[in-house]
Parts: C-alpha cells; structure tokens; sequence
C-alpha cells in the first residue's frame, strides 16, 4: 500500500521500491489507464506558476524524486519519505522487478540516442520486447502520425524522456489513447546509453547527484540547480510559514 502527502501543491505517492511496482503491476493487470511522474524540485517549481499542469498531474502516480521533496516532507509532514523514487532508478527497477513480460516503446531524446537505448534494453531485458522508438523532437504534423505509430505497435508500457514539462503534458495527453501506461523518465536514455554519464555511486547515496550534474552540464543546468533549488527551498518556507500560522488559527 502506497502513502500519498501533498507536496507544494501536488500530491506524491510513496513507499518501498518493491510495493510501488506491485501497485503499478496490479493497474498494468487490470488494464487501468496509468500515468507515472517523478516529483522532483524543478517540476514542483513549474507546477507553481502552472495550475493546469498541477491539475493534469492529478491524474498521475506521481513518486517522489529527490532530496528537494524530501526534504519538503519533512518540513511539512514531520518524516521523510521511506524510499527515494527517482525516475532514473525506478525504471531500471521496475523493469528488472515487474512480473509482466512487457511490449515497450521508447519516446524521447536524439535519434541517436532512443535507438541506441532501444538496442540496450533488449539486451538488457530479453524477456520484455521493444516493440518501437521514436526520438522527442516533435512538431505538430509528427504528432498524428506518432500516435498511429505507437497504437499499431500495441505497447503495454512507453518510456517517455523529454524532459520536464513536456513528457507529463505528453502523457497526459495520450494516455489511454495510444496506450494505457506511460511513465515520464526524463533523462533515463542518456544515461542509459552513456551518453551523459551518472554520477558514482557514493555521491548518489549521499544525495549529491546534482551537484556532479551541475559539473558535467554547468551551462544548461545552473538555472535549474542553483536559481531553481534556492527558488524551491524559499517556496518550502513560505508553505511552512502558513502552516504554522494555520496551526496556530
């Protein structure tokens, strides 16, 4: 059973690895249309200025990504959350861990890239099948043509890495149209493919992840560690401020 606490606006579901993918293998079973996002500091930031993206994320197992919403927890609900869910571990897990032998499609990042990780994980995974990629660089005329791409394909699950807002919104729009499961993986091909590489596994358990990301990418992702965090973290004191005051009332 997963436990869900209201995060800055957006309700997050967690619990251990194991019980997040018997969940998530039930609604595959059962057929239910199910959208997977990952919560992290920088979609919490968008989400605050967007509460139509807050409203489509209501329709999401959205799992908490991160130290930004742990610490937010915190904060806000006293604990930590049991696990950290973050997409880039969760999807290597849940395809090693599901009982379901899954028809995959992959839909994101350069052609290159997709194409490359497509090959890996059939290797990595014989006992699910790639059943098609697609990179994410769409416009409007590729779009009807993806989605006929994608139903005649009949996956059971797409893999989706476009990064944040773009692959929730996509999934939010296609899902159960084209498919009935998606899960929003943000940057799970490069790494993958070793396009960008991760950082050790020391400084993941420490929760430094994105302080080695900031090096290996310092142009294109210091507005969203250094603003974006600071930004995050002020956002958390406010709601702290009010909850206090609420308390108090």
């Amino acid at each position: 059973m997963l436990n869900g606490v209201d995060i800055l606006g957006v309700w997050v579901q967690s619990g251990p690895v194991h019980n997040v993918v018997d969940h998530i293998d039930e609604r595959v079973e059962q057929r239910d249309a199910t959208r997977v996002a990952f919560l992290n500091a920088h979609l919490s930031n968008v989400c605050s200025g967007n509460e139509a993206l807050r409203n489509r994320l209501g329709q999401f197992l959205v799992l908490n990504d991160g130290v930004g919403v742990d610490i937010a927890r915190r904060v806000l609900h006293g604990r930590a959350f049991p696990e950290n869910l973050n997409g880039t571990d969760f999807v290597t897990a849940y395809l090693d861990r599901t009982s379901h032998d899954l028809r995959l499609f992959l839909l994101g990042a350069r052609p290159d890239v997709v194409e490359k990780a497509g090959a890996i994980v059939q290797e990595r995974w014989p006992r699910h099948t790639v059943v098609g990629t697609h990179n994410g660089f769409l416009d409007a005329a590729d779009e009807a043509s993806l989605r006929r791409t994608i139903a005649a394909a009949r996956p059971d699950l797409i893999l989706v890495g476009m990064g944040n807002p773009r692959q929730e919104r996509w999934i939010a729009d296609n899902v159960p149209g084209v498919c009935l499961c998606a899960m929003a993986v943000g940057a799970w091909f490069d790494f993958i493919t070793g396009t960008v590489p991760r950082a050790p596994g020391w400084i993941r358990r420490a929760r430094l992840e994105w302080i080695y990301r900031l090096c290996i990418e310092p142009r294109r992702l210091a507005s969203r560690y250094l603003v974006g965090n600071l930004l995050f973290l002020a956002r958390l004191g406010l709601a702290r401020v009010r909850l206090g005051r609420f308390q108090e009332g």
